[in-house]
């Protein structure tokens, strides 16, 4: 079996398992919780046999790089950093509500790379010169490392969102919800840990982008973005250690910075430039 199959499963394990959390939440079913979380682990397992055989696969075809060079390899490797971060975020506060939020986002990213093939090619294919570096696990990892922060920074958020609702303060289906300060809290730290990772991804970049093209900065779409992302979440750390924000106007600023990582990665992706690497 080749990675492509071995992926194109996962993406289904993923599907259910977020089919899992949800219905855990819904109907208040622990074990219904611990299935998922094990379904989840299970996806996580096949995740990570799949970037490993695809690398093994490239070297046989000796064509041999990290599978982090394509739209493909690098959303199977996004969401395999989501569900790592997950899964620690889930053990670290015993509580697996979170995954009813975070898990289809794993699976929509690899229903997207796997199941539509005239979206995304899967073929392993030569890098092209300006990736040949040894600067390119360690610009797309850190960079995917922050992005993955972000998203469960985003789906915590909205978790804030929805249990700080005045008109929803008492519904039964926020009853297994952290609370709203643990939420906030658990939203900073992520936040914290992505802009972190985020900027040494930016560094790397520029590093890399100098030996490659003998410019640190180039103003091409994806670095014009990357640093708008940047300065979003830049704004939100500001804003909360210095003004003291807190709530909803944090929890905006998360979803609002969520939504630049989106455009950053597939929107910009697509654009003429040195990074539009997307077809």
């Amino acid at each position: 079996m080749n990675s492509a199959n071995i992926l194109s499963i996962v993406t289904f394990v993923y599907g259910l398992a977020a089919l899992l959390y949800s219905a855990s939440w819904i109907f208040h079913k622990t074990n219904l919780g611990k299935l998922a979380t094990w379904t989840t682990i299970i996806g996580l397992t096949g995740n990570t046999m799949g970037i490993i055989i695809r690398w093994i696969e490239s070297y046989k075809l000796n064509i041999g790089h990290a599978p982090l060079s394509n739209m493909y390899e690098s959303i199977i490797f996004f969401s395999w950093i989501i569900i790592v971060i997950f899964i620690f975020v889930e053990y670290k506060n015993n509580n697996n509500v979170f995954g009813a939020f975070v898990t289809p986002i794993a699976f929509l990213l690899m229903a997207y790379a796997t199941l539509i093939p005239s979206a995304v090619s899967n073929k392993i294919q030569p890098l092209i010169p300006a990736l040949k570096s040894n600067w390119l696990i360690a610009h797309v990892a850190t960079c995917f490392v922050g992005y993955a922060s972000f998203a469960l920074a985003f789906c915590i958020s909205l978790m804030f969102l929805i249990k700080n609702s005045k008109k929803n303060e008492q519904h039964r289906l926020l009853s297994n919800f952290p609370t709203s300060s643990v939420l906030d809290d658990l939203t900073h730290q992520m936040v914290i840990f992505g802009f972190l990772f985020l900027s040494i991804g930016i560094i790397t970049g520029a590093v890399w982008a100098n030996s490659a093209w003998g410019s640190y900065w180039s103003w091409d779409p994806k670095e014009t973005w990357s640093l708008i992302t940047w300065f979003i979440y830049a704004t939100l750390l500001h804003t909360r250690s210095v003004h003291s924000w807190h709530g909803n106007r944090i929890a905006y600023l998360s979803i609002f910075g969520f939504v630049a990582v989106i455009f950053t990665y597939f929107g910009v992706n697509y654009l003429p430039g040195l990074h539009s690497y997307g077809q």
